[in-house]
C-alpha cells in the first residue's frame, strides 16, 4: 500500500491533471479559424484575413497557452485578495478571450456570438487515455470528488463530456476562492466530512500539493506532458521537502497506477484492451 492507512476521498485537480486542455484547445481555435477562413459568407477585414492565415498550428498552441496563463493570474489574484469582486471561470474564458483576440490582432475573426460559443470550449475537453479508466476503477474503494477552480456547471458538462465519473463535483462558487486558498481545501474536506489525513489530492501540479500538503491533505503527483512550470531546482525541493506522498512519472499509466498502488484490484486483461 503506498499511503497507509489508505485514504478515503480523492480530490481530483482536473485541468492539465484530468484532461488534455492544451491539445483539444490548440486544435479547436486552429479549426474554427480555418473554418471562417474557408466559409464563402465570411465578410473579414484584409488585415485580419491576413493576420488569421499567417498563423500556424504552433501560433495557436502559443495563443491557447496564453489564454490558459490568464487564467492562472486570475484566479490566483482573487485567491490574495479577499475583496476582490466574484467572478466565474467561465466569465474569465470570455472576457480573456477577447483581450486575447485584440492583443493578437484578430478582432472580428468570430462574431460575438461564435466568440462566446468558443470561450466554452473548456467544457468539451478530451481526457488523458488513463483518466475515465483509472477514476472508475478509484472508484471502488474511494470517494472521487472534483477539486478544481472552475464552477459547478464547467465540471458536470466537462464530466459527461470526458465521462469521468467522480462520486462528488465542488465549484470553486462553493469555496468563494480559487487555489491555492486554504479555505478551498479544507472546504472539500469539511463537505466530505472527514478529516484532512483522510483525503489526498491528486494533481500535476506541485504549486496546489504545496498547498494541500500545508492543510494536512496527503498528495499525490501525476505528471503530465508539460504542465508543471516548476524549474529543476524547485522540483527537486519538493522531493527533498516532501510535498508529495506519492510520485507517479510520465512513463506511468497515470490513475490507473494510482489505483494499482491504492490497493485496487485492476483488471489487468481489461487494462491491456483500454491500452491498445
Amino acid at each position: 500500500m503506498a499511503l497507509s492507512p489508505p485514504p478515503r476521498a480523492l480530490l481530483f485537480d482536473v485541468f492539465g491533471t484530468c484532461v488534455d486542455w492544451r491539445t483539444t484547445v490548440t486544435t479547436v481555435l486552429s479549426h474554427q479559424a480555418h473554418f471562417v477562413l474557408n466559409a464563402a459568407t465570411s465578410s473579414l477585414a484584409t488585415t485580419v484575413r491576413m493576420r488569421a492565415s499567417s498563423l500556424t498550428a504552433e501560433d495557436w498552441g502559443r495563443f491557447a497557452q496564453q489564454w490558459r496563463d490568464s487564467y492562472m493570474r486570475f484566479t490566483r489574484s482573487i485567491a490574495q485578495d479577499e475583496s476582490a469582486p466574484w467572478k466565474s471561470v467561465d466569465e474569465h474564458y470570455l472576457s480573456s478571450l477577447r483581450e486575447l483576440l485584440q492583443t493578437w490582432q484578430l478582432e472580428g475573426l468570430w462574431t460575438d456570438e461564435e466568440t462566446r460559443t468558443l470561450s466554452l470550449i473548456w467544457h468539451r475537453l478530451d481526457p488523458w487515455s488513463d483518466a475515465a479508466r483509472g477514476i472508475e476503477e478509484l472508484n471502488k474503494l474511494f470517494y472521487t470528488c472534483t477539486l478544481s477552480n472552475s464552477n459547478s456547471g464547467l465540471l458536470n458538462d466537462l464530466k459527461a463530456y470526458a465521462k469521468l465519473e467522480f462520486t462528488h463535483v465542488f465549484g470553486a462558487e462553493e469555496f468563494g476562492t480559487y487555489k491555492p486558498h486554504d479555505r478551498f481545501y479544507r472546504g472539500a474536506v469539511e463537505k466530505l466530512g472527514l478529516q484532512p489525513g483522510e483525503c489526498a489530492l491528486v494533481a500535476a501540479h506541485l504549486y496546489d500539493l504545496k498547498a494541500a500538503k500545508a492543510c494536512g491533505i496527503r498528495t499525490i503527483y501525476v505528471e503530465r506532458p508539460l504542465e508543471e512550470d516548476y524549474s529543476v531546482e524547485d522540483v527537486a525541493k519538493a522531493r527533498q521537502e516532501g510535498w508529495v506522498d506519492l510520485w507517479l512519472g510520465a512513463d506511468e499509466e497515470g490513475f490507473i497506477t494510482v489505483a494499482e498502488r491504492l490497493g485496487v484490484d485492476v483488471n489487468r486483461e481489461r487494462k491491456r484492451s483500454v491500452s491498445h
